[in-house]
């Protein structure tokens, strides 16, 4: 269960930013949209709001960073450069280091995990621990130093040989797990159910939804996502077959053709087909069906919709943290609203995965069942750089029958319309096009 998530000094990214799933106090609306797990509690998803160039795609990138560099920090080599991308638009900053930290729930116990880093190396790295009492700190590392505490479990003879193992520009959690140390490989696995998808491009995504489509369970439970959508589809099915020569193009040159066949040769692939009910002359249903391949003949938005079932349903049967940018794009607003439903319903959720999504659909902000503190915004502040809020953080100040007081936003409130009229701010402050075109014109006549 995700917790919290900071960044700091990563491009649009200048000081620290928090994305924070643990619910707000004095929040009655919605409250099956909160999970628990032991003594704590996070909500199960969270929505992100924003302009054009906010830096809502550069949070997420983030996060998606941090697990690659969990799962890929011991495997490179010591002359292999950090991802170090930082905020340029302020002097100095480009000296100084990205800051990643991370806080989730692993059965009992609440893990705290960050590190500092730049293009060469890690500067900082730290894991905490709290359990029933106080937060205990298990290894915090300050350039070349790792400190470990006695609380850190595994073998005191392979923790030393990790410390020594340990580079410069590699993380010593991910050095810990490649030698089998016990509680590295537990928050390994965490991270295991963490996942991002680009909403603009899901094609790689259909590669894990075939993958699922192996397992009858869920090959049947990706036939029952889609027909939930009313695609009007009455079945899918997946068929694997080993690579032919003869399914190149004709028209390739054979040189490239000989070479492409040889590098194929052996493999499999695979091709999703759609099946569609046949109509009478007096256009009633009739028992047969006709099958075309899914690729050519599906529109965008369904193609969109198998190739995220996958995904979408993994989270859903392990308990994962799914990240989806740009969730929107090619479906259509009843489409992403069940999406986001199937998360925020305990009976389609019954693990507790969690959803973190960026958007631009309004929709969602009058139709869907998310809580205040599960819609967050990102606008750029006066120097441009990304600041995060959310909903539940908005105050009104003023005077209620001759007394002045404060009051929060209420849950009724007709969001949509407030944002629009630009009471939460994150969004566009565009200029006066019409005024341009009129100069334009008035130019041209004067030439």
């Amino acid at each position: 269960m995700l917790l919290e998530f900071k960044v700091s000094n990563y491009r649009s990214i200048g000081e620290e930013q928090t994305i924070s799933l643990i619910p707000a106090p004095k929040q009655k609306d919605h409250l099956s949209n909160i999970i628990t797990k032991g003594r704590y509690q996070a909500l199960n998803a969270i929505s992100l709001y924003g302009p054009n160039g906010g830096g809502k795609t550069n949070i997420l990138k983030a996060m998606s960073l941090l697990d690659r560099l969990v799962h890929t920090s011991a495997r490179t080599s010591s002359t292999t450069r950090l991802p170090y991308d930082p905020f340029l638009l302020r002097e100095g900053w480009e000296e100084k280091p990205t800051g990643f930290e991370i806080s989730f729930v692993i059965d009992e116990n609440r893990y705290r995990y960050g590190l500092a880093f730049t293009a060469s190396e890690i500067k900082k790295e730290w894991l905490f621990r709290k359990s029933a009492g106080r937060e205990v700190n298990l290894f915090e590392r300050e350039g070349e130093i790792i400190d470990v505490s006695s609380g850190y479990n595994g073998s005191k003879k392979i923790i030393d040989a990790a410390i020594e193992a340990t580079r410069t520009n590699a993380l010593f959690l991910s050095t810990c797990d490649a030698l089998n140390i016990e509680e590295a490989k537990i928050i390994m696995q965490w991270f295991q159910h963490f996942s991002m998808i680009d909403g603009l491009n899901t094609e790689f995504e259909e590669i894990q939804t075939v993958a699922l489509w192996e397992d009858n369970a869920y090959r049947e439970k990706i036939r029952q996502y889609l027909a939930s959508l009313s695609l009007n589809i009455t079945d899918v099915d997946v068929t694997t077959n080993e690579f032919e020569a003869s399914e190149l193009a004709e028209g390739m040159p054979q040189r490239f053709k000989s070479q492409l066949a040889k590098t194929l040769n052996g493999q499999q692939h695979y091709t999703v087909f759609a099946k569609h009910r046949i109509y009478d002359k007096d256009t009633l249903p009739t028992d047969k069906t006709y099958t075309w391949e899914w690729e050519d003949r599906e529109s965008s938005g369904a193609k969109k919709a198998f190739q995220l079932s996958g995904p979408i349903l993994w989270a859903l049967a392990n308990g994962g943290v799914l990240i989806i940018d740009e969730i929107e794009a090619k479906l259509h607003p009843i489409m992403t609203l069940n999406t986001i439903d199937v998360f925020l319903n305990k009976e389609s959720n019954p693990n507790n995965a969690q959803l973190i999504f960026a958007t631009h659909d309004t929709n969602l902000l009058s139709y869907s069942n998310l809580r205040r503190d599960q819609i967050c915004f990102a606008e750029k502040n006066k120097w441009e750089s990304t600041e995060i809020y959310a909903l539940s953080d908005f105050v009104y100040f003023g005077a209620i029958n001759g007394t002045f007081k404060s009051e929060k936003e209420r849950p009724d409130t007709d969001k949509e319309k407030r944002y629009f009229e630009g009471r939460y701010g994150a969004i566009p402050a565009l200029g006066n096009f019409q005024k341009i075109i009129r100069n334009s014109q008035w130019q041209s006549e004067e030439h």
